[in-house]
């Protein structure tokens, strides 16, 4: 059953807004003004909320403001119900981030109408981990405003075939689409002077990738290469910013991928300047075996990897990670077999004392 909070200090407003919903089989939580709703909110992290305007101790805006400032409330449908009905004060609700808005008075049909329209996009934003193309098919084709646009299996133009060690995009490359991941492998990696490569993230199906520089409206930083034959379904940029700012979820959605890579990145960074070789590379194989296999740690998994992309992901020599390489397999921690290596002890190996 979802859960959804209404904010309102009108008793009466409150009571027949929460009967309809109650009615609807929603389980409903009020609160009578913006601070004991913010309060409601963090203990229960409802799955919608409806907030009135106009209220005592904190407004709206003020309640839609600390919502966003929470990482945990922050992806929760947001909508403003109210009697105040110019232009401006819906578009000072849009941009803060606000989902739809409810004039009073308002019917039952209208509210459940937008009750469900909310809660089925949150449904489809919420786990960017386990896309898949019809999902983005759904996640285009239901944005307001976007008839024109259309990423489907049928449209075979916008879905690549790509050989195994082909180029997405070079670094330096001016970014003029985004790339989702219809099935394969890729790399995502940087270059040194020197020519030495540093591999900064493995992706697999289901992926986004090259959203950062697209968002920042910069050349590549990095390069993009597969790991194997891919399809790779390719989303022109003005589509993609047609999504972001039509949708305020589909931006919530991408705005939640940039801060967990920062995130991976800081601790990527520690690690390298904390951890020994031999942790660093039994970390780099639970990476990679991540994207072969969700499956128990417990349960032997073999990952294809070459030596020198191995080399990339834990940042130490080529020759340095083969000798470490043997040394697991004389533990009994891996068996390998030409590019093939098998993780025999991945409990072991996440366990590995630095």
């Amino acid at each position: 059953m979802k859960t959804i909070l209404i904010i309102e200090d009108n008793l009466e407003v409150r009571e027949n807004t929460a009967e309809i919903l109650e009615l609807a089989n929603y389980h409903v939580l009020v609160a009578e003004n913006g601070k004991v709703g913010v309060e409601l909110a963090k203990k229960n992290i409802p799955d919608l909320i409806i907030c009135d305007i106009m209220m005592p101790e904190l407004d709206g805006y003020g309640v839609l403001h600390m919502i966003n400032k929470m990482p945990e409330t922050a992806v929760i449908p947001f909508i403003f119900m109210t009697a105040k009905t110019e232009r401006s004060d819906i578009r000072k609700g849009m941009n803060l981030g606000a989902d739809d808005y409810l004039t009073k008075p308002f019917d039952d049909i209208e509210l459940l109408d937008a009750v469900e329209i909310r809660l089925r996009k949150k449904e489809l934003y919420s786990q960017p981990s386990s896309n898949t193309i019809d999902q983005v098919e759904s996640l285009s084709s239901q944005a307001k405003g976007l008839n024109q646009l259309d990423i489907s299996t049928q449209d075979k133009k916008k879905i690549s075939r790509y050989k195994k060690k082909q180029l997405l995009y070079n670094e330096g490359n001016t970014p003029s689409s985004l790339f989702f991941v219809v099935s394969g492998k890729v790399k995502v990696f940087k270059t040194s002077e020197d020519g030495r490569s540093y591999i900064i993230k493995l992706h697999k199906e289901g992926d986004f990738i090259g959203y950062t520089n697209l968002l920042e409206d910069t050349a590549y930083m990095d390069s993009a290469m597969t790991l194997e034959d891919a399809e790779i379904c390719m989303i022109p940029k003005q589509d993609f910013f047609t999504m972001l700012y039509s949708d305020a979820q589909v931006a919530q959605k991408f705005i939640k991928m940039l801060s967990n890579d920062i995130t991976e990145q800081e601790e990527r960074l520690l690690k390298l300047a904390y951890n020994s070789v031999r942790k660093r590379v039994a970390e780099s194989l639970l990476i990679i075996r991540k994207n072969y296999s969700t499956e128990d740690l417990k349960v032997p998994i073999t990952i294809p990897v070459s030596r020198e992309d191995l080399a990339s992901i834990v940042g130490a020599s080529k020759e340095t990670v083969i000798r470490t390489l043997s040394d697991f397999k004389e533990e009994g921690l891996i068996d390998i077999s030409g590019h093939q290596i098998t993780l025999t002890k991945g409990v072991k190996l996440a366990n590995m004392k630095n």
